[in-house]
């Protein structure tokens, strides 16, 4: 028999773990809630997790089967589950982030230490880092030719999920823990419904016609036109395989080339780039609290703590800032285009450091990704891979479409900021 260890895949179909077990090798699912991985997480995601766990147990135990649930580290907990167990292979899920990378490395040994064999599947993107690269081997640092290449690239299909024969008779009395156990509040927002079911009714609506106008709305805040599926790609309640090919159902039901086929294009284009902030990661594991782009002298970002405490609480002046930023609090979610407005504000306006916006961000939203929220943060703060521009800034009152009158007043002068920040990266570049 072999153990499937669950991370980042919350899900029993289009997982690869569970896909090879049959009734002659049957697979014996677990998750490991591992103290190192959660003093990276706040309580929206904490929550959005347990809930997820708590449906996917609720599945394998409808299949006579259970979810193994474990407290410790995995580099103890893996190899001896496999001992009491008899399992002589362990899977999981890769993830491609520095800290997992360590870990697993470390498992990995310990595994073979004990004689049990081990293997990581693909499960989180539709294209490992280092299988599109440049010309010379390398990894893409611009978009565009990643994304034209990705496009190009056959996708694998979904897998279908583990039989019932297939799944280990179990049963395991372990409750799963609540967010005190664990050592967490509740969170402040109202945070979504996990698992797999919630995922594929979000993937649905959004295929019958969204899809269709994405392109056109997809920055209209008031439309609701997005997919709101990106936590579940976050914690794999859903697979990338089975979401890339309904995508690829909705492009076979229209007009090549026309309107609603670029349309959809155009969504799967966003999950080109999660898995080009993916490889980037992946090669630059550094760029989590490290600028990816290099300036010759350090970048001059201020120090307030005041102005930064009005971001995080939603009164800086600015509607549009404050109103994305009053939607993290509520909902653990931000709409993207809100989300590079108030990164350019905070470090553009602000002139603060894009890490402390990173760092809220990490606390606060359920979907949070460190290769996806890194690379929109560096992004917008004009230091990363493929970056906006150091004198392009998004200008605050012309982002919004409404005006609330009774806003406090700015905290700041956006055009007065926006030559201190020109004036700021040119100093960094070295340019006067």
């Amino acid at each position: 028999m072999q153990l499937h260890w669950h991370r980042q895949d919350l899900r029993a179909a289009d997982n690869v773990g569970l896909a090879r077990a049959s009734p002659d090798d049957p697979v014996l699912p677990v998750f490991v809630f591992d103290s190192d991985v959660l003093a990276h997480a706040g309580p929206p995601r904490v929550a959005f997790m347990l809930d997820a766990l708590s449906r996917l147990r609720a599945w394998y135990r409808e299949r006579d089967s259970d979810l193994v649930v474990a407290h410790g580290d995995p580099r103890e907990v893996l190899p001896a589950l496999a001992t009491e167990h008899g399992a002589d292979r362990v899977t999981w899920g890769k993830d491609y982030s520095g800290l997992a990378r360590e870990r697993d490395a470390a498992v990995r040994r310990a595994l073979d230490d004990a004689a049990v064999a081990r293997e990581a599947v693909q499960n989180a993107v539709l294209h490992e880092p280092g299988e599109i690269t440049t010309n010379d081997g390398d990894p893409y640092s611009v978009f565009t030719y990643f994304g034209r290449k990705w496009q190009d690239r056959e996708k694998a299909a979904p897998h279908d999920p583990p039989a019932a024969d297939s799944l280990v008779d179990i049963e395991d009395d372990t409750d799963l823990p609540t967010l005190d156990d664990l050592g967490f509040d509740e969170p402040e927002a109202e945070v979504p419904a996990a698992g797999t079911e919630p995922a594929r009714d979000l993937l649905d609506a959004f295929l019958d016609e969204d899809v269709y106008r994405y392109d056109d709305r997809r920055d209209y805040l008031a439309d609701g036109n997005t997919s709101r599926l990106s936590a579940h790609l976050t914690f794999g309640t859903i697979g990338i395989r089975e979401v890339y090919q309904g995508t690829a159902e909705a492009r076979s039901a229209v007009e090549p080339g026309s309107e609603r086929d670029e349309s959809v294009a155009e969504f799967q284009s966003q999950l080109a780039w999660r898995e080009f902030y993916t490889q980037v990661l992946f090669a630059n594991p550094n760029v989590v609290t490290a600028n990816y782009k290099s300036y010759e002298r350090p970048i001059q970002w201020n120090d307030d703590p005041e102005a930064l405490q009005a971001w995080k609480d939603g009164e800086t002046g600015y509607p549009i800032v404050d109103a994305g930023m009053r939607q993290l609090r509520e909902e653990a979610f931000m709409h993207n285009r809100v989300r590079m407005i108030v990164a350019s504000f905070l470090t553009k306006d602000l002139l603060l450091d894009w890490r402390e916006g990173y760092d809220w961000f990490r606390k606060k939203l359920v979907d949070h990704d460190t290769a996806n929220d890194n690379g929109g943060w560096q992004w917008a703060a004009s230091t990363g891979t493929d970056a906006q521009p150091y004198f392009r800034i998004f200008n605050p009152m012309t982002q919004g479409e409404r005006y609330d009158p009774d806003y406090p007043d700015p905290i700041v002068d956006h055009s007065e900021r926006r030559e201190e920040a020109i004036e700021m990266f040119e100093t960094a570049r070295g340019d006067d």
